[in-house]
């Protein structure tokens, strides 16, 4: 079963400084952080921000070919996780045709979030997102535990500002 999503935001983890795109179970408030790469943070976010660059960024011009081509982006779907590597695919309708193609989540957020297109995430990807409770645990410090513990058990989507590296 699919689980619709919402992103809650992008934050940074406070050990790496690597960015952090969070999900957030609209039903039963579940929250699932994926480690991202700092382009896909800095177009999520520019858009999450409304910020409008003076020429298409490449997730711009991905909508913009999709679009051009008749194409529709029905849904995301994150539907696997593999070595703590989360799979996603894009469902796209060209005509009446279904077609999946397979896509880096935050590659595939970003084009969502240009399209208006929902985000969804198998329900057992969701159990097995035991991340949050596995990062807490590798902290070194009781610092550091603490700052997991109130960042990814605490979120609230007002909690998110600027993205500052």
């Amino acid at each position: 079963m699919i689980v619709k999503m919402e992103v809650a935001g992008v934050t940074v983890d406070p050990a790496t400084k690597a960015p952090i795109l969070i999900l957030r179970d609209e039903e039963k408030g579940r929250t699932v952080p994926i480690w991202i790469g700092i382009f896909e943070a800095t177009s999520i976010l520019s858009k999450l921000e409304g910020v409008k660059p003076p020429r298409p960024m490449t997730h711009d011009l991905l909508k913009n070919v999709l679009e051009s081509l008749g194409g529709i982006l029905e849904k995301v779907v994150i539907h696997d996780l593999r070595n703590n590597t989360y799979i996603a695919k894009l469902v796209v309708k060209v005509k009446e045709e279904i077609l999946e193609i397979d896509s880096r989540p935050s590659d595939a957020i970003a084009l969502a979030l240009r399209t208006n297109s929902p985000v969804y995430m198998e329900e057992d990807i969701i159990e097995r997102s035991k991340i949050t409770v596995e990062r807490v645990e590798e902290a070194e410090t009781d610092e550091e535990k603490d700052k997991w513990r109130k960042i990814l058990e605490e979120m609230n989507p007002e909690d998110f500002g600027k993205y500052k590296m």
